[in-house]
């Protein structure tokens, strides 16, 4: 059976460009703090608040800029803005909570967007071919931490691109309750 790493995917944003200039002014580009395990994908040295109706919360935008603006926070996070933040997958907006964005140099106004990313694990044709999955499969995946403790994450969905790198993303309330530290690795199980 092929492991995989298991990441934490903690709060952060992804911000369209005309948002990133609101937000930091004209010609702001992102700047590259740390590379991520999946390709061309990067925490950025910039941050922003993200406020909603009960709180706020400062995260990280990572990059590059996207096509739409977006929220990834955790159930715990939603409850702290005071949103209702639905499960989806990356990129699944349409309907969901909005919140503001605030900058040093501007504030945006989302109508929509805060979400619960849904766990997943990101392959390459060839690794999706090897596990014997597809591209939006729910499977289950068994994962083993550091300690030899392990746990079955269901409905996870299985994401193929030939842009991705083999890793599981799980938000920060699933790692905790996992005791998700370390050395984790995960497989599919069926």
């Amino acid at each position: 059976m092929k492991e995989f790493i298991i990441e934490t995917s903690a709060r952060h944003v992804h911000v369209t460009q005309e948002t990133l200039e609101t937000l930091f002014g004209a010609g702001a580009q992102l700047e590259v703090k740390k590379m991520l395990s999946q390709p061309g994908q990067f925490a950025s040295n910039q941050k922003v608040t993200v406020v909603g109706p009960k709180g706020s919360l400062a995260c990280s935008i990572l990059g590059p800029c996207r096509k739409a603006d977006q929220v990834e926070v955790s159930f715990s996070d939603a409850r702290t803005l005071g949103v209702v933040a639905p499960v989806r997958e990356s990129g699944d907006v349409a309907g969901s909570a909005p919140c503001k964005l605030v900058g040093p140099c501007g504030e945006v106004e989302i109508a929509e967007g805060v979400i619960v990313a849904k766990r997943h694990v990101h392959m390459t044709p060839a690794d999706a071919k090897e596990l014997g999955v597809e591209n939006g499969e729910i499977v289950n995946v068994k994962v083993t931490n550091a300690t030899g403790r392990s746990l079955i994450f269901g409905d996870t969905v299985v994401r193929v691109s030939d842009s991705y790198a083999l890793a599981m993303h799980v938000d920060t309330d699933e790692a905790n309750a996992g005791a998700l530290a370390g050395n984790v690795t995960g497989t599919i199980v069926k």
